[in-house]
C-alpha cells in the first residue's frame, strides 16, 4: 500500500499539538487522517476507523495512561508511533515490549511526523516480517520431528532403511495428493493409539 494510502488516527488530547502532527501528515500528502482528543473514544474509533497507523501524542504521559496505551499497542497489532515530553528507561523499554514502532522523547515538529511514520511502519513490517519467519521455522522444526517419528515407525515396523522410509512417506502422500507431513501426523497417531499399551 502506497504510504499516502494510509489511514492514519492520530490520538492527541492537545488540540494545538494534534493540529501540529495532522499538518505534517497532511503536507507530507497524507488524506485519510483521523484525530481523536477524547481518550475515552479511541478503542471505539479504532474499531469504526480500522486504522493502518496509529500516532499517539502524549504531552504529560503518567504511567497509568502510558500503560494503557501499552496495552492498546499489543492489542492493535499495527505500526504505532508515540510522542511524549518526557521518559525514562523502564518507560521507554515498556513501550518496546509493547510493540510501539516509534517511541520520540521530545521531539514534535512538523516536519518530523512524516519520516517518522514511515520509520515507524518500516519497523512494523519488518517486526512482522521476523515474526512470521520464526513461526514458519518453529512449524517447519515441529514437521520435521512428526515426520522422523513416522520414519522410525516405519524402521521398525516394516524393517526398512531410513531412506526408505522416507521414499515411502513422500510415495504415499504424492499417490494420495497430501502433503508428507499430514501423512508423518497421521502415521504418528495412529500408532500411538494401536502400539502396545503401558
Amino acid at each position: 500500500m502506497p504510504a499516502a494510502d494510509l489511514s492514519i488516527l492520530v490520538i492527541d488530547e492537545n488540540r494545538i499539538r494534534a493540529t501540529i502532527i495532522e499538518e505534517g501528515l497532511r503536507e507530507a500528502g497524507h488524506t485519510r487522517v483521523t484525530v481523536v482528543h477524547e481518550i475515552n473514544e479511541v478503542a471505539r474509533v479504532i474499531e469504526r476507523e480500522a486504522p493502518d497507523v496509529v500516532v499517539i501524542d502524549l504531552e504529560n504521559p503518567n504511567r497509568d495512561r502510558l500503560e494503557h496505551f501499552f496495552t492498546l499497542s499489543r492489542a492493535l497489532k499495527k505500526p504505532i508511533a508515540m510522542f511524549v515530553d518526557r521518559s525514562d528507561s523502564a518507560q521507554i523499554e515498556a513501550a518496546v515490549e509493547a510493540g510501539v514502532s516509534a517511541y520520540v522523547v521530545d521531539g514534535l515538529k512538523k516536519e518530523r511526523v512524516k519520516p517518522i511514520l514511515d520509520m515507524a511502519v518500516s519497523r512494523f513490517n519488518a517486526f512482522a516480517r521476523l515474526t512470521r519467519e520464526l513461526e514458519q521455522a518453529r512449524s517447519e522444526l515441529e514437521d520435521r520431528k512428526v515426520i522422523e517419528q513416522a520414519k522410525a515407525i516405519l524402521i521398525r515396523t516394516r524393517g526398512l532403511q531410513e531412506a526408505e522410509a522416507y521414499a515411502l512417506l513422500r510415495k504415499t502422500a504424492m499417490n494420495q495428493g497430501r502433503r508428507i507431513i499430514e501423512i508423518a501426523q497421521n502415521l504418528v497417531t495412529a500408532d500411538s493409539l494401536l502400539g502396545p499399551k503401558e
